[in-house]
């Protein structure tokens, strides 16, 4: 397996794919991977599910360190290369207010996941308990408007999933998706969104093809990223569901799955 003169950029999701979250860990293989990759002419990405404010702090300063300028956030809803703003998709206000006045109606918590802001309808055990490993960085909703003159790109709704077949059949899920996260928590975001949609933004800027992409992740919200990309890599600690679609599997996150794949695939040198 040799990928060398095929693949230009490499995208990795950062939960339980370059970062293990209950641990706050990055393995000591990362870094020097990364660094490899750029090396050797080939550009190392993040592709999350995250809000920038909400990167961990062992991510930011791997991103400072290695100069990593390719940030595909929030499930491919926000953009970025070099700072500058590719691409944005944000929610539409009327779909906003349908699915807020339920959420407040049946005593739902959520969450409001701007650019650069997090900001929860209430904090509590409920909330705590899913978005305090990812996050602490959130504040309560203050304005009552806030929807109506800020971009919210990704609603978190924390609700489990003996709940979900009442909340998915109240038809308040119009032009949007839902992707489960967290027993206690899912993603919302633009039908049309996804991770493989981020990519395909930078990739147009930067005159590359899918093909020449590859791409690591872990859980539900890779399906489309791994099976878009060139190459798709699933992590050995990542879901059922995306190893089904994965090109490859690789060892887990703490086994240092990133690195040896990325070796294997003769894309760095160790």
């Amino acid at each position: 397996m040799n990928y060398r003169d095929q693949i230009k950029i490499v995208f990795f999701d950062i939960d339980d794919t370059l970062y293990l979250k209950k641990q706050d860990t990055i393995p000591d293989s990362v870094q020097p991977a990364l660094r490899q990759l750029k090396a050797n002419g080939i550009i190392p990405a993040i592709a999350t599910g995250r809000t920038r404010c909400a990167f961990p702090a062992k991510i930011e300063k791997i991103i400072c360190e290695e100069n990593i300028d390719v940030i595909v956030t929030m499930n491919g809803q926000y953009v970025t290369y070099q700072n500058e703003v590719l691409k944005k998709f944000p929610l539409n206000p009327q779909d906003l207010t349908r699915m807020i006045t339920f959420f407040e109606a049946n005593n739902i918590e959520y969450a409001l996941i701007t650019a650069d802001r997090v900001l929860v309808s209430e904090v509590n055990e409920h909330v705590r308990f899913a978005l305090d490993p990812i996050t602490t960085n959130y504040t309560t909703i203050q304005d009552p408007d806030f929807i109506l003159h800020n971009d919210i790109f990704q609603i978190l709704a924390f609700y489990d999933e003996e709940k979900e077949r009442f909340v998915q059949n109240a038809g308040i899920f119009q032009h949007v998706r839902t992707v489960r996260w967290h027993e206690n928590s899912v993603d919302i975001f633009d039908e049309k969104g996804s991770k493989a949609r981020g990519i395909q933004a930078v990739l147009q800027r930067l005159n590359l093809s899918m093909d020449q992409a590859m791409a690591f992740g872990d859980g539900l919200n890779d399906l489309e990223m791994l099976s878009s990309v060139g190459v798709g890599v699933a992590m050995g600690n990542g879901h059922d569901e995306l190893k089904k679609v994965a090109n490859y599997v690789t060892d887990s996150v703490a086994e240092h799955g990133i690195a040896n794949f990325l070796h294997k695939a003769g894309l760095t040198n160790a």
